[in-house]
């Protein structure tokens, strides 16, 4: 009875669903209900980004409420413990796949899977981060709540069976939104889904961006105030005297960048090379615990550390750490920054490889933050800076931007980010140069961000070129041409004639009883033959039959089919599953399925 209920309800929700969906096709364009649902997003995304944040300052503030600030905590070498072995189990036993890495999971399902992401992105990264950071993982929320905005917008355009492009382009708004949300920073938000997920720049695609990133900084704006994220007051003006120090900033910045993505990368591979997930808690934890004892600025998202930078007072570094009492010695604080630069990528790829789930947006903020303020209090302790002191908390403020902008391969969301949640727009020129010239001096080294770097060694990235993008979206299926009349190598060429004659074709396909591709038959290769009557019972199919230069798999994607057309200069390719034959695929037929798909996709 239960069940006969259950399913009268299910089948009510889908007659119900169906008639939404061809009233929306009858009076909405699809251009139009784009902006709906990407307005939708934006406030769901908001609402996301607010859970989260609330709950890892839940746990944090309650974690550490108690915790003294002159002396040695040993609660956080437990803390990030039990975050850690909390999350853990969470994801193996209860989520059951791999949530970690959000923005590099949001560029695979752009460009392998449709841009489809799981329902279950749309609050299980929001749970584990929130316990992952709360409990010490020196890791960002950026990354889950990227992921969490992009599961939204995918999910919400496949419930209306929007296509591919069309989710492409709700992903990204997702995504958007998320870090619009999460920073209040809903330029930065539209310039993240262009320059790090690579949406491609148009009318159609910018729109639901923009509103989907301004829709949920509203909703941030509403419910936390109108202030910037981080309270920064420039009280020290910026003069043109420092802009050989703001240009060897930006170039300090790009080594920092690059440093930081290497030992990401390193460090990953280690943790990848490890079997046991136990031994990865095991050695992440262990790692996490010990650098956050010595340095407790690691703690966390690292926020606070940010905010007393930006205010500057490098002094409370120092609070609930072994080395307190050295907070007043320059050279100590000198060193206590430098060593958190180094350390901090290590905290990071522990906190993620031990199995805890936290982006990346983050560590290259606080990074840049105390490199940028490391270089001015470098500098103003040696008297390099004849007549006055340079700006440490402006500084730290622009190596924000220039850090950001070399991991992220973002110099413009660098630069807007940093000037929107921090209100530092009187700074936009330096900002400006720190940003660009941290970028061309990463550039020189890698050609990937820290996000793409992962899909490009697996050859699995979606890349600016529009070109590629347009295959992406192409589907196997729909370029597969099956009107082809098989023959059979037994077959005599007057049989072969009669099939010649009754088909519009030039090319046949040579299958065995079981349906197996042998070869194919070329009309040009037979033509001096077929005219001949006295051969007609003596030349049989297995005799003028020839190997097609190359076969083409059902599941191969459609960059790799156009490098197979490339490198054998083919016309006509046939298309096998498991060795059986189903049928040819030619250049003009996907040449036309893309020049569809691009009008589609490129539709101003």
């Amino acid at each position: 009875m239960a069940l006969s209920i259950i399913t009268n309800n299910k089948d009510r929700l889908n007659s119900r669903l169906m008639w939404l969906l061809q009233w929306r096709e009858t009076h909405i364009k699809e251009k139009n209900f784009l902006l709906v649902l990407a307005f939708f997003i934006g406030i769901l995304s908001g609402f996301a980004a607010l859970l989260l944040k609330f709950l890892i300052h839940l746990f944090s503030s309650t974690l550490t409420a108690h915790m003294t600030s002159t002396g040695a905590n040993y609660l956080y070498l437990l803390y990030p413990i039990i975050g850690i072995l909390i999350v853990g189990v969470y994801v193996r036993f209860v989520v059951k796949d791999n949530i970690s890495h959000g923005v590099t999971r949001v560029l695979y399902a752009i460009s392998q899977n449709k841009s489809r992401l799981k329902f279950h992105n749309t609050y299980t990264s929001v749970v584990a981060s929130s316990i992952t950071i709360g409990f010490g993982g020196s890791v960002g929320a950026e990354g889950p709540i990227v992921n969490t905005g992009a599961a939204i917008g995918s999910n919400l355009g496949s419930l209306f069976r929007m296509s591919p492009q069309i989710l492409m382009m709700l992903v990204g708004s997702g995504a958007a939104a998320g870090v619009a949300a999460i920073f209040k920073a809903p330029i930065a938000g539209m310039l993240f889904a262009i320059e790090v997920l690579m949406i491609d720049l148009t009318t159609v695609s910018v729109m639901p961006l923009l509103v989907s990133s301004i829709t949920a900084a509203t909703v941030s704006y509403i419910f936390t105030g109108y202030s910037p994220e981080f309270v920064f007051d420039q009280s020290e003006a910026f003069i043109t005297n420092n802009i050989p120090y703001v240009m060897m900033l930006g170039v300090v910045c790009g080594f920092t960048s690059l440093y930081f993505t290497k030992v990401i990368g390193w460090v990953e591979s280690i943790f990848a090379k490890m079997k046991s997930p136990w031994a990865k808690f095991a050695v992440g934890s262990l790692i996490l615990s010990g650098l956050i004892f010595c340095f407790p600025p690691l703690y966390g998202e690292g926020y606070e550390a940010i905010t007393n930078l930006l205010n500057g007072d490098p002094t409370t570094l120092f609070n609930g750490s072994v080395f307190y009492s050295f907070r007043n010695n320059v050279w100590f604080v000198l060193l206590f920054l430098l060593m958190i630069v180094l350390t901090k990528v290590f905290a990071t790829s522990a906190t993620n490889g031990g199995g805890g789930v936290g982006g990346t947006f983050a560590p290259s903020l606080y990074v840049g933050c105390m490199i940028g303020f490391f270089f001015a209090y470098l500098i103003n302790t040696l008297g390099l800076f004849p007549g006055a002191e340079l700006s440490c908390k402006n500084f730290a403020l622009m190596g924000m931007a220039g850090v950001m902008a070399g991991v992220m391969h973002a110099p413009l969301m660098g630069i807007f980010l940093t000037a929107e949640m921090t209100g530092g727009y009187q700074l936009f020129l330096p900002l400006l140069m720190v940003s660009c010239i941290s970028y061309c001096t990463i550039r020189i080294f890698l050609n990937y961000s820290i996000y793409t770097m992962r899909l490009a060694k697996r050859g699995e990235l979606l890349t600016h070129h529009k070109d590629k993008a347009v295959l992406t979206l192409l589907k196997m299926d729909s370029v597969i041409e099956r009107d082809f009349t098989e023959v059979h190598p037994e077959m005599t060429l007057k049989e072969m004639v009669h099939v010649i004659s009754e088909s519009n074709r030039n090319l046949y396909p040579v299958t065995d009883k079981d349906g197996r591709l042998l070869g194919v038959v070329l009309l040009n290769d037979i033509r001096n033959i077929m005219f001949r009557p006295d051969l007609y019972n003596k030349m049989y199919v297995r005799k003028f039959m020839c190997m097609p230069p190359a076969k083409i798999e059902v599941g191969d994607n459609m960059e790799n089919v156009m490098k197979t057309f490339d490198r054998t200069n083919a016309w006509n390719l046939p298309v096998v599953e498991n060795g059986k034959y189903v049928g040819f695929v030619s250049k003009s037929k996907i040449f036309n399925s893309y020049r569809r798909v691009l009008r589609h996709y490129s539709d101003d």
